[in-house]
């Protein structure tokens, strides 16, 4: 039996929560379900993590005949439970196999472990320090990157000055 799902609503993080003519129990339905921006992926998880995005939806079996990834059947069952545990994927049990989906793309992982990591240095008793490590990185990198950072800078210097004048 195939269980199709189709995207309801979008939460944090791009995660869906999917709906169909049955009611499913689904793992990652409960809103304190949150993903875990803390756990850094392999590229393998990485690889995964992708090729469910693409499809939609995929089981095991279906990763497999994509024949992108070349890993035994335990070795992506085993990365995509983790996947799971860590957030990234939801699933529901589909006859014996679970069916999984992204609950967010790469690219909004991405970014939300990038802003999660940068808040929790912003967080830390020696932000200036960070702050001048982060500006010699940049710099270090290419100069017009610098030019940029200052140009992100200073635009958000003006939008924060508008807010205070709207107050």
């Amino acid at each position: 039996m195939r269980f199709d799902v189709e995207p309801l609503t979008e939460h944090a993080c791009g995660s869906r929560v999917f709906v169909s003519g049955r009611a499913p129990e689904m793992d990652s339905h409960d809103p304190n379900f949150e993903i875990s921006l803390g756990a850094s992926l392999g590229p393998l998880e990485r690889q995964i993590h992708r090729a469910v995005w693409e499809r939609r939806t995929a089981t095991v079996r279906e990763v497999l005949q994509d024949r992108a990834i070349w890993q035994t059947y335990s070795t992506i069952m085993t990365t995509m439970d983790r996947l799971f545990h860590k957030g990234l994927l939801g699933r529901v049990l589909e006859g014996k196999a679970f069916r999984y989906w992204a609950r967010c793309s790469p690219e909004e992982f991405d970014r939300e472990a990038t802003v999660s990591g940068l808040r929790q240095l912003l967080r830390s008793e020696h932000v200036s320090l960070h702050l001048s490590y982060f500006v010699e990185a940049v710099g270090e990198q290419d100069e017009k990157l610098l030019d940029e950072l200052q140009s992100l800078v200073e635009r958000q210097r003006a939008e924060l000055l508008l807010k205070k004048g709207e107050r």
